[in-house]
């Protein structure tokens, strides 16, 4: 990028800084003195309310930060969630409540591997030493548990790569140094931008409420076929060619046969939840990887299938395998999505309930 567009981006972002300030998107506290502990907040949004209020909060943040840089909210918005979801939770050190981002870059990053203050806030300092770190907000500080330095610390890395959907996955693979992670991101930000919303929280039961099935917890049971193991998953037993619907708002990652699961569909949500649905019939005939649903949408029917080479049928009574695995990052594992589904199945019924009520 020319000097030239590097002063005007500079002097847009301040106008925009000074722009919240007057209209009170943006609580910039009186930096403390150098050298106290814990660091301040400098430029964060105000906290919220409520979780209407959260995501409206952050989504106003990304398209502000949208319109001096020119990355797309939903890009900016997809390397926060992700940040988000593979955050270590901490009772010791619970999150800032007056942060709004989830991205947390390491000093070194931030200040420069070679910089012998790890604790550098010098936009100057920190770009003689290669780091990271820059300063949105136009206070002169590169302050990493600032919101707006941190997002516009991000757009900056982004905006060396160019605008394209092959650049950002570039770029987020550079930053990350794993494909997996690029993957995710690249991931949420297509639901963000297809649904043009942050809220992509709510679920639904995977069979049709009415029909006849049956389930209980079966968590950690083992399994003999294929070796020794435990069962990963909860059965939902249905009669063949029952409806199998989309618990979740996601994006089609996998789907084919599994010597294991059969004819399986997995879904990937925003909350780096992977979905699987094992056993299947058949599947919708526009289902394919890539795909985008929401929930309650069909995605195929009940069968029997797996336990063997593709197309191998009826070794048990017809059901659904239902499992989520959770990503963190390094490693995905499964959790017990017993008390969800009893969750989504009891809250679909009181919505049916009211529904029915208010005619």
């Amino acid at each position: 990028m020319s000097l030239f567009k590097r002063r005007i981006l500079k002097r847009s972002l301040l106008s925009l800084s000074a722009a919240a300030i007057l209209f009170g998107c943006f609580d910039i506290s009186t930096l403390e003195a150098e050298g106290s502990s814990p660091p301040q907040t400098a430029g964060s949004i105000k906290s919220p309310n409520n979780q209407g209020d959260l995501f409206t909060s952050r989504k106003e943040l990304y398209e502000q930060m949208s319109a001096v840089t020119g990355i797309p909210w939903f890009r900016l918005a997809a390397i926060d969630q992700y940040e988000r979801t593979i955050a270590k939770k901490s009772k010791e050190s619970p999150p800032d409540p007056g942060r709004l981002t989830g991205i947390t870059i390491p000093a070194p990053v931030w200040c420069g591997p070679l910089n012998p203050d790890q604790d550098d806030k010098s936009p100057a300092s920190i770009s003689f030493f290669h780091g990271f770190g820059r300063d949105g907000s136009g206070d002169g500080i590169a302050d990493p548990y600032n919101d707006i330095d941190l997002l516009y610390s991000m757009a900056s890395h982004l905006m060396r790569y160019g605008n394209s959907a092959s650049d950002f996955s570039i770029a987020t693979w550079e930053y990350y140094h794993y494909g997996r992670a690029s993957q995710r991101i690249t991931q949420f930000a297509t639901l963000y931008e297809h649904f043009g919303q942050l809220d992509l929280t709510g679920n639904a039961f995977p069979l049709p409420l009415g029909k006849i099935y049956s389930y209980r917890s079966t968590w950690g049971t083992g399994r003999s076929w294929g070796g020794a193991r435990i069962h990963e998953g909860t059965d939902l037993f249905t009669p063949h060619g029952m409806t199998v619907r989309s618990t979740c708002y996601g994006i089609v990652e996998t789907k084919g046969w599994n010597r294991y699961g059969g004819w399986r569909v997995g879904i990937r949500d925003i909350d780096n939840r992977y979905h699987y649905y094992a056993h299947l019939a058949g599947y919708e005939k526009s289902l394919a990887q890539g795909m985008i649903v929401k929930p309650g949408q069909t995605i195929g029917w009940v069968g029997s299938s797996g336990y063997g080479k593709p197309g191998t049928q009826g070794k048990f009574p017809p059901h659904l395998h239902y499992g989520i695995y959770r990503d963190r990052g390094i490693i995905e594992w499964a959790f017990d999505p017993y008390p969800l589904l009893k969750q989504w199945e009891n809250g679909e019924r009181r919505a049916l309930r009211s529904k029915s009520k208010s005619r």
